[in-house]
């Protein structure tokens, strides 16, 4: 019976906020604007940005064992997984119009697409040299 007299004097949904109320030493909340667009700082930090120095990478036209067609090799990528390789190379094959794949971490494309994929590699962040024939 007398835990029956405790509850009593307790409101059983109690406002959590209800205390602060009193408090007269808490800041003002924020202003509201007029203007719906906020402003976004400018970035200090290198984090967000993307990284343009990821490394040489060679490009090669080969015909060798492809029956005297002419085939664009990317090769020597430093640093990079295979799945963004076969990114770069769907994005190349996209550009380019043509047929590509991923072979033993070099990306083919079909053809003489050089130009092509030295835009796409510089874009993403790579220093393509042309090498070889």
């Amino acid at each position: 019976m007398s835990a029956k007299k405790a509850i009593e004097g307790i409101s059983l949904t109690p406002d959590p906020f209800g205390a602060l109320a009193g408090l007269h030493c808490l800041p003002a909340g924020p202003k509201a604007t007029s203007d719906t667009a906020q402003v976004i700082p400018a970035k200090t930090s290198q984090r967000g940005q993307q990284n343009t120095k990821r490394g040489r990478v060679d490009i090669v036209r080969q015909t060798a064992h492809r029956g005297g067609k002419a085939v664009t090799v990317a090769k020597n990528f430093i640093g990079i997984g295979l799945l963004e390789k076969q990114e770069l190379a769907k994005k190349m094959q996209k550009a380019c119009g043509v047929g590509g794949t991923v072979k033993d971490g070099c990306i083919e494309i079909q053809g003489d697409k050089r130009e092509e994929m030295k835009r796409i590699l510089t874009e993403a962040g790579f220093q393509p040299v042309f090498s070889g024939g």
